[in-house]
């Protein structure tokens, strides 16, 4: 028997909003000490507390800056604002799987807005 699951709304977060929606429901589970967390929650919080750099509003903004650019999409833009590529092969590698190739200036300009920021 296969059972398919309809996706209904899609939404994308940077590693520090996912960092904070965490905490609340760690904090929710603290309250009930019976309740242990379940492993992928575990770690889950644990990834987000490792690699959340910005805090949510600053990430936002980076993503906002850099939808601004031409060549950056949605969900590039929360890649990149995730990964925080210092140097353009790190930034290469977010592009890897386009159809498409960016310049040195493209990707110059990119990673002067992450700069901005990290």
């Amino acid at each position: 028997m296969t059972i398919f699951k309809e996706i209904v709304d899609e939404e994308f977060l940077t590693v520090s909003e996912t960092k904070e929606l965490l905490a609340d429901i760690e904090a929710e589970r603290a309250m009930d000490e019976d309740r242990e967390l379940r492993y992928e929650l575990a770690r889950a919080i644990e990834h987000a507390n490792r690699f959340a750099v910005l805090e949510p509003d600053e990430a936002q903004a980076l993503v906002d800056d850099l939808q601004d650019l031409e060549k950056v999409d949605e969900p590039t833009a929360y890649k990149i604002a995730n990964l925080l590529p210092r140097d353009r092969d790190e930034l290469r590698s977010v592009y890897a799987k386009q159809r498409y190739s960016l310049s040195g200036d493209e990707l110059d300009e990119i990673l002067n807005v992450v700069a901005q920021y990290a």
